[in-house]
């Protein structure tokens, strides 16, 4: 039951975003945990106990190009055997504030369906508009807000200007270095 794993709740594929061991004083250990349904995106709590049998979800991973947004809706081209398949906005999640036209990206497959997104951890995106830094005091970490090429707002540097190629982490949406 670790973090990030994908199991078979229900006959459809759940990721552990949550979990936490709890042993009971006389009774047995259970794992309460928080399930996000990676076909819809609802999330359910569900509780485990030693017991229970819990079924790994045989996942496919695939990679594929994002191409384009029209309406609500982003459409990834499979890199192997050019299928296009598309995301709605609320599965997709915190993943569209980093996609780029043409950007490669992990698709995860289940049951030979798209089902989510995988990101990689750290991406380089350019800054396409940034403040100038205000001089001042500065004896702590001064940052600025920055708006990126995807339209994403990020706190950096003073030092970072429009045009700045910069390194974000996707899993906190922040600030990481320069490219």
């Amino acid at each position: 039951m670790k973090l990030g794993r994908v199991l078979v709740f229900n006959a459809e594929p759940y990721q552990v975003v949550f979990n936490q061991h709890i042993k009971q004083a006389r009774g047995g250990a259970v794992v309460k945990t928080k399930l996000k349904n990676l076909v819809n995106g609802n999330t359910l709590e569900k509780t485990f106990s030693g017991s229970d049998n819990i079924e790994l979800a045989d996942l496919a991973h695939r990679q594929a190009n994002f191409l384009y947004v029209q309406d609500a809706n982003y459409f990834f081209m499979d890199t192997q055997d050019f299928e296009q398949f598309q995301f709605d906005k609320e599965s997709l999640g915190e993943a569209v504030k980093y996609l780029k036209d043409g950007q490669e990206v992990d698709v995860l497959f289940f049951n030979n369906k798209p089902v989510a997104v995988d990101m990689p951890a750290k991406i380089t995106l350019t800054v396409a508009s940034a403040p100038e830094g205000v001089k001042g005091n500065s004896a702590g970490a001064v940052t600025k807000v920055v708006t990126l090429e995807t339209g994403c707002e990020v706190r950096t540097p003073l030092f970072i200007k429009t045009g700045d190629q910069i390194i974000i982490n996707t899993e906190t949406g922040e600030y990481v270095s320069r490219a």
